[in-house]
């Protein structure tokens, strides 16, 4: 018989107050306090500078980071012991002394298309307004379907849904997992297959940030741990990382698990593009799951030797 961690008598949870982040943050309180059934689990709802600012793209005002900053103050202040976000709404690099201690089980990673009146992708229109918050998903659209006007959908997923409910867009593109997350899986029309977009580094999947001198926290959420998820987020991670991955670099990065009667092999692909989609750069590359991040790195390092640092440099000087 395992031992469990001696059982904390109060913990409490920063999240964001949207509807889907609450319902992230309600599923970590429901499984730590089947863990620990003595423990009052509480959650602390903040609303973050990324929520307030609706006006502007994300990759013009701050990037990532505007998502955790409040949460992460909360947790130095000791207002909360922990905090738990969406992945793909995590900088890459993490601020000093804190860290991603905890990565659960993913949810569908892919994107999903969103439409009142259009099947998929391919039989919208020539002018069709096509709705994103990504600059990944936006480089992809202008890759594979020049002929769509793309526009900036900004907001949690309720008011997108909304926006397109009031006829602003033909279509908008979100990810599967909040959809599926909120009861909202009718509303997919098309899974979009990671040949069609790739997905965002750590998409679908949760991470639980805590401060890094609070190993008692790092024991008590240990046994939340996927380590599959794990594998494959750290690999898209790095992947993204190395590139200096931020909001402002249309980026995708995804790996799975292949299993075989020899063991698993870490399967990773990714891509980098100009903003625009006239350049696209792709790669993949397989692995030992232990070498996660190396993986990452490798194939950072293919798609530079291929022209991505032109690409960087390009979005460096703002051009």
């Amino acid at each position: 018989m395992l031992n469990r961690p001696t059982a904390p008598s109060r913990l409490v949870i920063a999240s964001r107050e949207s509807r889907l982040a609450m319902w992230q943050a309600l599923h970590i309180q429901s499984r730590l306090s089947a863990l620990y059934p003595q423990s009052v689990i509480d959650i602390l709802g903040m609303t973050t500078r990324g929520d307030q600012i609706l006006d502007r793209p994300l990759s013009q005002i701050g990037g990532k980071g505007l998502f955790i900053k409040e949460l992460e103050i909360a947790m130095e202040e000791g207002r909360a012991d922990l905090a738990v976000h969406s992945l793909k709404d995590v900088p890459m690099t993490m601020p000093e002394g804190f860290s991603l201690t905890a990565i659960t089980a993913r949810e569908n990673p892919r994107d999903a298309f969103v439409s009142n009146h259009y099947a998929n992708l391919e039989s919208l229109p020539a002018g069709a307004v096509v709705g994103t918050s990504s600059l990944r998903r936006e480089a992809i659209l202008r890759t594979h379907y020049p002929q769509l006007k793309i526009e900036a959908l900004r907001g949690n997923l309720d008011t997108r849904l909304h926006k397109l409910d009031a006829g602003k867009y033909d279509a908008i593109i979100l990810a599967a997992a909040g959809l599926i997350r909120l009861g909202l899986k009718a509303r997919i029309r098309t899974l979009l297959t990671p040949e069609q977009s790739l997905p965002a580094p750590g998409q679908g999947a949760l991470g639980i940030e805590i401060l890094n001198t609070r190993s008692d926290m790092a024991t008590w959420i240990a046994p939340l741990i996927d380590w599959e998820t794990t594998h494959c987020v750290c690999a898209e991670r790095a992947f993204s990382r190395a590139l200096g991955g931020s909001c402002q670099l249309p980026l995708g990065g995804y790996a799975v698990l292949e299993e075989s009667p020899q063991g698993a092999t870490l399967w990773l692909r990714g891509f980098v593009a100009s903003p625009d989609g006239k350049k696209m750069l792709r790669g993949e590359l397989r692995g030992a799951p232990e070498n996660a991040e190396l993986i990452g790195l490798q194939l950072a390092k293919q798609l530079r030797e291929q022209g991505a640092d032109a690409i960087l440099a390009t979005l460096a000087n703002g051009a």
